[in-house]
């Protein structure tokens, strides 16, 4: 069942908003809702096929959306669909770094060529859009007031928060990531009024990353360690994107927010809860014949020491 949006359908009304990784999954919610509040929006992605079906759907709901083939790690591509979202909508507010790439690998089989390609796309790629942004997001860019700068969303992960099997490469990327988002947010909100924030999403249902990292093979119990017992869902993500973009965030600045449910707190709970009742009867009875002996004995030398 569709949820209601907490969000004015307008909040987002006269922005131009640009996402990678936009033609599917999370990209592609944050993008349709984007655009369901009021904004612009433009998809990049690498494979035209998706682009084109992405945006065809966007439009099919009377939202306005064009989409840009284009590679993240590579500068040209940055700089020429930056140029073109700009050129088509007159201006650029909104950048939301979705791009990432991710497969399960232990460090021993895992390549230093296979690592690099997840940090070239989710960390330097994530940095070159940002850099190639800057003099249209910037206060008195294209459209933008002489003090109104725009706002940059670079989607994480909480993998690196602890340590994550099989995803070395992805944490040390999306470590990566949020430090790229502390420091833009440092020097850019200083210097050019541009807040810079993160998502970290945690397990979202119906993405590719799901049915990559957690195929249902894979996922037979793992529910019951979740404290919320089920999976996000895209929707959530893309409710905290327009919580980051719009007004209500305007006092929100170098911070990554974490949506998963608290997943990444949980452990599993090895010990039934109604065990852990009968155990701590059983501690406790012991502590207190413990302390009793423990009287006892000392009752006793206290009595020898008068007799002595």
């Amino acid at each position: 069942m569709a949820v209601e949006s907490p969000f004015r359908a307008d909040v987002l009304r006269g922005k131009a908003a640009l996402v990678t990784g936009g033609g599917s999954g999370i990209g592609f919610e944050i993008a349709a809702q984007l655009a369901r509040h009021g904004a612009h929006v433009a998809i990049m992605g690498r494979r035209r096929e998706v682009l084109d079906k992405a945006v065809d759907a966007l439009r099919s709901h009377g939202l306005r959306a064009v989409g840009f083939e284009g590679d993240v790690r590579k500068q040209e591509d940055a700089a020429r669909v930056v140029a073109a979202t700009v050129q088509h909508f007159g201006k650029l507010d909104i950048l939301v770094n979705g791009a990432a790439g991710n497969f399960l690998a232990s460090p021993e089989d895992l390549t230093p060529k296979g690592f690099r390609t997840v940090v070239d796309i989710d960390t330097v790629g994530t940095y070159t859009m940002c850099y190639e942004a800057l003099k249209y997001l910037k206060k008195g860019g294209p459209g933008k007031g002489p003090s109104t700068g725009g706002v940059i969303i670079n989607i994480s992960a909480t993998l690196h928060y602890t340590a994550a099997w099989y995803q070395i490469h992805v944490s040390a990327a999306k470590a990566g990531v949020d430090s790229i988002t502390r420091s833009l947010a440092l020097e850019w909100g200083t210097d050019y009024d541009i807040r810079v924030n993160g998502i970290a999403p945690g397990p979202i249902e119906g993405t590719p990353g799901m049915r990559k990292l957690a195929p249902e093979e894979m996922a037979k119990g793992s529910r019951e360690i979740m404290p919320l017992f089920k999976l996000g869902e895209k929707w959530d993500i893309a409710m905290a994107a327009l919580y980051l973009a719009s007004d209500a965030g305007k006092y929100v600045n170098g911070t990554t927010v974490v949506v998963d449910g608290g997943l990444w707190l949980s452990r599993p709970r090895h010990i039934p809860k109604e065990e852990v009742k009968e155990l701590s009867k059983v501690v406790e009875k012991k502590a207190e014949q413990e302390e009793r002996s423990t009287n006892l004995i000392n009752g006793a030398w206290e009595s020898r020491a008068q007799k002595d």
